[in-house]
C-alpha cells in the first residue's frame, strides 16, 4: 500500500520523546501527508525527526530530499537540528526556501529560457526603480498610476501565473484602463529585466514553472533526484508555489507538507489558504495528521487564542491543548492614548526586568510599522536597549546599498539600477541629462550600460562628462578582474576605499561617520562568508559564479526575520507578520482597536477580516507565559487625533480569562507628560487615574469652558508636550490661541 506506515520492530532512538500524533507523521514513509500542526505544537522537531528517520531507519539517501521552508534561519536551524540527530553533516540534502530553491534551479537551466545564469537578484527597492523608469519612458506619470500599486499588481500577477498578455486581456474584458496600463508597464518591465539579466522576487518562482512546463527532461531530472519533498508553513503559499510542488511530486507523490489554516496571514503577498485548505483534492490519496499538543503557552493563553479563532469559517477544525500550567489571566490593558500606550509599556517593561525578567524575554507586537514611532522614543528616553524587525534593515540602509550597487556592477555590467545608483556617487561630475543621453544610446546600440561608458564619447554626451564615465568604468573593470583573484571581503573594502565612498562619508560629519559604521560591518560581514556554503546548496551550478556572485545571492535571499538575535540582550519590536515562527516568554501586543486592528479596509470585508483573526491569533499564540493586549481611547492617525474602539477581537474573548487594567499607580522614573492634556509641575501619567477631571486630555471637537472667554469647541491642535497648543472657537468671544498646560480650561460645558 503507498501510504503503509511501517513500524520497526525495536523502536528508533529518534522516536524517543514524540507524542503519538508527533511519532505517525515520523514513520509515514510514502504518499501525499498534510500535518495539521497548530502553534507550539512541536512541528519544526516533528518535521526534522521525520527527515532524520528516513536517512537513518529507511535508508534514503540525503540527497533525494527536498525540504521547503520560509525563511532561511529556518533552513539553517532544521539542517543544524538533523545533524544533530544524525551526528553528522546532512550533505547533499537540500534545505531552503522557495525562492533559494528557484534561483538554484535557474542558476543551472536559465539558459534554456534564453537567459544568463549570472542574473542579478533585485529587490524591492530596485524593482520599483526599474518601474519607475519603465513608467517615464513610456509617458505614464507617478500622478495618475503609483508606482508602488503597479508593483504589487505585477507580483500579484506572477504569484498568480499570468504574463503580460494575461494582465492585458483581462483588462480589454473589463474595459478597464488601469490594468491596461499596468499590462504595458508589466511588459515593457520584463524586457527591462532582460536588458539588465537580471530577476525580481517572482521570478524565482515564475521561471522554475516555465522552465519545468517547457523542459520535460529537465523536471524528470528534478524529479529524479527529489524523492521525498517536505514543505514547512504550507499555509503561506501561492499559486506559484502550488504548482511548482505539484510540478515536482507528480512523479513518486512523495510530498509532506506541514501548515496551519489558522496562521495564514499573507494574503496580501499572494498566500493562497485555499492551497492547505485543499490539499487532500490537489493530492488525492493524502493522510491528515493534526499535532494538537500545545508545548508554548499557557492554559489561559490557548483557551483565549482557541476562542477567538473559532469565529472563522474558512479553517480545519483543530483545537490546541496545553501541556502546561493555567498560568496568569491574559491582561488587557485600557490608555487613553497612544503617548499613553508607549508610557505605560515602559513603566511595565521596567517592571518585568525588576522581576527578573531579560530583555530578550520580551516583545513588543503590532499591526503596522508606523506604529513603533512612539515605542521607539519612550524606550529611547529611558535608556531601555530594543531591537527592530521588519524596519529599515541592515541591508537596505542608504550606504550599505551604495556599496552593494558597486559590487552588483562589478558582477553584472548590465545592471542599470547599479549604475544609476553608483554612477555619481561619490560625485564624478556626470550630470543626469548626460546619464539620460547615455541610457537612450545604450538601447539604440543593444550595449550594457557598463559598455556603453567606456564609449560615452560615442554617445554624444559633453566631453567632461564623458571622461568621467570613461573613467569611471574603467574603475569597475579593474575591480572586475580584482573579484577573480581576491577574497570578497577584500573587494568590498577595496571598492569603499578605491571609489571615494570612504572619503564621501568621513566629509558628512558624525552622521557620515556613523554609516561608516555600517560599510565597515558590511566589510566584516564579508569576511565571515563561507562562499563554499553557498556553492554546496547551489552544487555544479556554483561552476559558472565568482565568490563575488554567490556573495550577493546570499545577501539579495536575507530576509528580515533572518536578521533578527533572539540572544541579544534587547526588547524586540516587530509586526505580528514579522513575529511568525517566534515566541517569547512576554508578549506585549499593542493598538488594538477598530480600524487598526483589525484594520479598517477589512472592516467591510469577510475574507479580509478573518484574516485579521489569523493574524491576531498568530500574534496571541507567540505568547509563552504572559500576554498584554493594550488598546487606546484615542489614537494620532494621519496627523490627525482620533477616538478609537476597543478591537472587536477583545469582545470575542470569554471574560473569565481576562484581567481588566488601567494604569494609575505612579511609576518610578520620570515620564514625559502627555501632549494631549493640561501638565501641571511634577505631572506623571500614572498619578490618581487616567480619567481625572484634574488633568483633562484635550482632542480636537471637545467641548471646553475658559475662565474669562466662557464656552467653546477645539478645533485644532498644535504642537507636543509642554508646548501644545490649543486652539478654540468661543463663538461671539472668537477664536483663541492658548498654551494647553496654563490656559486653565475645563472639559465640558458646566
Amino acid at each position: 500500500m503507498l501510504n503503509q506506515v511501517t513500524i520497526p520492530t525495536s523502536p528508533s532512538p529518534l522516536l524517543a520523546g514524540l507524542n503519538d500524533e508527533q511519532r505517525e507523521a515520523v514513520l509515514h514513509y510514502r504518499g501525499p501527508l498534510l500535518v495539521l500542526a497548530g502553534a507550539g505544537s512541536g512541528k519544526t522537531r516533528t518535521l526534522t525527526v521525520r527527515l532524520a528517520y528516513l536517512v537513518r531507519e529507511r535508508g534514503v539517501d540525503p540527497s533525494s530530499i527536498l525540504a521547503v521552508t520560509f525563511t532561511n534561519k529556518a533552513a539553517d536551524e532544521m539542517r543544524q537540528r538533523i545533524a544533530a540527530l544524525l551526528g553528522q553533516n546532512v550533505g547533499g540534502m537540500w534545505l531552503g526556501t522557495f525562492h533559494s530553491f528557484g534561483a538554484w534551479l535557474l542558476r543551472q537551466y536559465a539558459m534554456r529560457l534564453g537567459l544568463s545564469t549570472r542574473f542579478t537578484i533585485l529587490d524591492t527597492d530596485d524593482s520599483l526603480k526599474a518601474i519607475k523608469r519603465v513608467m517615464e519612458r513610456l509617458g505614464i506619470k507617478p500622478q495618475d498610476i503609483d508606482p508602488k500599486d503597479v508593483r504589487a499588481q505585477i507580483s500579484k500577477a506572477k504569484n498568480g501565473l499570468l504574463d503580460a498578455d494575461a494582465v492585458a486581456d483581462r483588462a480589454k474584458l473589463l474595459n478597464d484602463r488601469y490594468y491596461y496600463d499596468v499590462a504595458r508597464i508589466y511588459a515593457a518591465y520584463q524586457q527591462e529585466l532582460r536588458e539588465q539579466n537580471a530577476l525580481d522576487f517572482d521570478d524565482l518562482l515564475v521561471f522554475p514553472v516555465e522552465l519545468f512546463e517547457k523542459n520535460p527532461d529537465i523536471l524528470e531530472r528534478v524529479q529524479r533526484r527529489f524523492q521525498f519533498i517536505a514543505i514547512d508553513e504550507y499555509q503561506d503559499t501561492n499559486h506559484a508555489q502550488l504548482e511548482l510542488t505539484k510540478l515536482l511530486a507528480s512523479a513518486h507523490g512523495n510530498l509532506v507538507v506541514v501548515g496551519d489554516p489558522d496562521q495564514s496571514i499573507y494574503a496580501f503577498r499572494g498566500a493562497d489558504i485555499t492551497n492547505i485548505l485543499d490539499f487532500e483534492r490537489a493530492f488525492p490519496g493524502a493522510r491528515t495528521i493534526r499535532l494538537e499538543r500545545n508545548y508554548r503557552s499557557t492554559g489561559f493563553i490557548l483557551d483565549a487564542a482557541n476562542a477567538v479563532i473559532e469565529n472563522n469559517t474558512a479553517r480545519k477544525e483543530k483545537v490546541l491543548r496545553p501541556t502546561r500550567e493555567p498560568g496568569e489571566k491574559i491582561k488587557v490593558v485600557a490608555v487613553p492614548t497612544d503617548f499613553d500606550e508607549a508610557q505605560w509599556l515602559v513603566h511595565q517593561v521596567e517592571r518585568e526586568l525588576a522581576e527578573g525578567r531579560s530583555l530578550s524575554d520580551l516583545t513588543v507586537l503590532y499591526r503596522t510599522n508606523a506604529q513603533s514611532r512612539l515605542l521607539e522614543e519612550a524606550l529611547r528616553r529611558q535608556g531601555i536597549p530594543y531591537q527592530i524587525v521588519g524596519g529599515l534593515t541592515f541591508y537596505e540602509r542608504r550606504e550599505v546599498k551604495d556599496v552593494l550597487a558597486y559590487l552588483h556592477l562589478i558582477a553584472n555590467p548590465a545592471d542599470r539600477g547599479a549604475f544609476e545608483r553608483c554612477v555619481n556617487y561619490p560625485r564624478r561630475g556626470i550630470g543626469q541629462s548626460s546619464q539620460d543621453r547615455l541610457f537612450v544610446w545604450a538601447r539604440e546600440q543593444g550595449l550594457p550600460i557598463l559598455e556603453a561608458a567606456a564609449r560615452a564619447d560615442e554617445a554624444g554626451v559633453p566631453a567632461r562628462a564623458a571622461n568621467a564615465l570613461r573613467e569611471f568604468a574603467a574603475m569597475i573593470q579593474r575591480f572586475a578582474a580584482r573579484a577573480s583573484v581576491v577574497p570578497v571581503w577584500k573587494l568590498v573594502d577595496e571598492v569603499v576605499t578605491t571609489s571615494g565612498i570612504r572619503a564621501a562619508l568621513e566629509a558628512e560629519g558624525q552622521e557620515g561617520r556613523d554609516r561608516l559604521e555600517n560599510v565597515d560591518a558590511l566589510v566584516a560581514s564579508a569576511m565571515e562568508f563561507d562562499p563554499q556554503e553557498v556553492a554546496e546548496t547551489l552544487g555544479e551550478a556554483a561552476d559558472n559564479l565568482t565568490d563575488l556572485d554567490l556573495f550577493l545571492q546570499r545577501v539579495a535571499l536575507i530576509t528580515d526575520i533572518d536578521q533578527h538575535d533572539q540572544r541579544a540582550e534587547r526588547i524586540t519590536l516587530m509586526t505580528i507578520h514579522a513575529a511568525k515562527g517566534l515566541e517569547f516568554p512576554v508578549v506585549f501586543l499593542c493598538g488594538l482597536e477598530d480600524g487598526l486592528f483589525p484594520h479598517h479596509a477589512s472592516l467591510s470585508d469577510p475574507d479580509g477580516l478573518e484574516e485579521e483573526r489569523r493574524l491576531f491569533y498568530v500574534g496571541m499564540t507567540r505568547a509563552q507565559e504572559k500576554l498584554f493586549l493594550v488598546h487606546a481611547a484615542q489614537r494620532r492617525m494621519g496627523g490627525n487625533v482620533s477616538p478609537s474602539s476597543p478591537s472587536q477581537f477583545l469582545h470575542e474573548i470569554p471574560r473569565y480569562l481576562i484581567e481588566e487594567i488601567r494604569p494609575h499607580r505612579t511609576s518610578s522614573f520620570r515620564l514625559q507628560p502627555d501632549p494631549f492634556r493640561r501638565a501641571p509641575a511634577g505631572y506623571s501619567p500614572f498619578i490618581d487615574d487616567f480619567d481625572s477631571q484634574d488633568v483633562p486630555r484635550f482632542v480636537q471637537g471637545e467641548e471646553v469652558i475658559h475662565p474669562q472667554f466662557g464656552p467653546g469647541t477645539i478645533v485644532q491642535l498644535q504642537g507636543f508636550g509642554q508646548n501644545l497648543r490649543v486652539v478654540v472657537d468661543f463663538g461671539e468671544n472668537g477664536r483663541r490661541t492658548l498654551m494647553a498646560r496654563s490656559a486653565g480650561l475645563r472639559r465640558g460645558f458646566s
